[in-house]
């Protein structure tokens, strides 16, 4: 499977899209969530919840978030429960995943593609 689950609106989605030369699938989280099935397997993947968890989203202070003890349990309900929590982009290639927009995850993706 190659499936890029962006923002449509996120402006530095977009940007990596086009940067990689995406050709595979794009699912907009904000239309359709992600399911809990894959986030469970990126979870597991990536070794926690939290790693997958958007802390610079609006809500997570908005929601007073940033001021709980969060547990992983936690992290997976916001995350099923709101889009915005979520840490964009999620790309998957086969069977390896890349989750975030840092320069390191870009060159990731591109090095694997290659």
């Amino acid at each position: 499977m190659n499936k890029a689950y962006i923002l449509n609106s996120c402006s530095t989605c977009q940007r990596i899209l086009k940067e990689i030369d995406w050709k595979g699938d794009v699912q907009n989280i904000k239309e359709e969530n992600i399911d809990e099935k894959l986030l469970d397997k990126l979870a597991k993947e990536h070794g926690s919840y939290e790693s997958l968890f958007s802390k610079r989203a609006m809500k997570y202070r908005s929601m007073g978030l940033n001021e709980m003890d969060l547990s992983e349990a936690d992290y997976k309900k916001y995350m099923l429960q709101e889009y915005t929590f979520l840490k964009r982009p999620f790309i998957i290639i086969g069977d390896k995943s890349f989750i975030g927009n840092s320069k390191k995850t870009v060159e990731a993706i591109k090095n694997h593609m290659s």
